[in-house]
């Protein structure tokens, strides 16, 4: 088997949390996730903490601007991309004050190419996803921005492993032609899933560091995860509803983050592990594989849920990640 970039019976969030306070969701997140911590995010902070204003945030030389609550390529770099840089070195700066010591795997994550093709409009109008050549230049500028990113980051933590996270939930919708253009009425041609897994692929292979494609739509395209070169596909385990292909994708070596604890309404650790492992015996894989293939997460972001809940759900997950490699 593979040597997977994170230790054994770990655990993780997906990435956002409720609430605005960056200093106690990063004591959250280490207290709850010592194995394998992420870098919060915090999108009730409003515009440039959202996901595609924060995964914007990293395009070099592409800036992007708000504009009648939409974001669009501008330009140049203005009020929005500073207030976009401004929070994201806020939540860099307790990152590395909480965690500069650390000696393990830590995740950051930001929006793929994809997703922020299907969400982001060119200057004079419809999503970039509409031209070729603007993906291009936008999975190319993404990939140099999320090399920057996790340099800053290694460089903060020069003990930590880093792990980048690419949340794709429009990857689906890209693929099988269902991102509705601005009037509703029509939607951008589907894109090839050679195509999509060449823009992911750059982004892959200029990180840096190990990818896990998180896609908590319906229908994750586990080929075109698998042809991107990532390391490890996040999903929804409550979505998966034909085995053979994650089966096929896992027995090929590619890691799984396991979406087990629901973002609200309480789920106990022993109900987490027993989804977990109720999937790993229909795979028929080998018990001792999981702990070490398998990584426990929420089923997907958690800015939904409330903070008591949040929190349940990552203890939940981590207490859930033992009880797996214990029995």
């Amino acid at each position: 088997m593979t040597d997977f970039p994170w230790p054994a019976a770990a655990a993780t969030g997906i990435g956002s949390l409720p609430g605005t306070d960056v200093a106690e969701a990063q004591r959250i997140v280490l207290g709850e996730l010592p194995d394998l911590p992420h870098l919060p995010e915090l999108p009730a902070r409003g515009a440039g903490a959202d996901m595609i204003g924060r995964g914007a945030g990293f395009l070099v030389d592409l800036p992007v601007e708000l504009y009648a609550g939409q974001w669009r390529v501008a330009a140049r770099a203005g009020r929005d991309a500073r207030r976009t840089a401004d929070l994201l070195e806020r939540d860099l700066d307790q990152l590395t004050e909480q965690a500069g010591d650390y000696a393990g795997t830590v995740k950051v994550q930001a929006a793929g190419p994809w997703t922020l093709a299907a969400s982001v409009d060119l200057p004079l109008g419809g999503r970039i996803l509409r031209d070729h050549g603007a993906v291009r230049d936008l999975a190319a500028s993404l990939a140099e921005g999320l090399r920057l990113h996790v340099a800053d980051v290694r460089s903060r933590l020069p003990r930590a492993t880093v792990l980048l996270q690419l949340d794709e939930p429009s990857l689906p919708a890209v693929l099988a032609g269902h991102v509705p253009t601005e009037s509703g009425f029509s939607a951008y041609r589907a894109v090839a899933a050679s195509a999509a897994a060449d823009a992911l692929r750059a982004v892959v292979d200029a990180a840096g560091a190990p990818v896990v494609v998180h896609c908590c739509a319906p229908g994750v395209p586990l080929q075109v995860v698998r042809d991107a070169g990532a390391a490890a596909v996040a999903l929804d385990l409550s979505l998966v509803t034909d085995l053979d292909p994650l089966g096929e994708a896992l027995d090929a070596g590619l890691g799984l983050f396991a979406g087990a604890a629901p973002a609200t309404g309480p789920r106990t650790s022993a109900a987490v592990a027993g989804a977990v492992r109720d999937l790993w015996s229909k795979l028929s894989f080998p018990a001792r594989r999981l702990p070490e293939q398998v990584v426990v997460t929420p089923a997907c972001g958690l800015a939904g849920a409330t903070p008591a809940q949040a929190r349940a759900a990552l203890t939940a997950c981590r207490d859930a990640a033992r009880r797996l490699y214990e029995s």
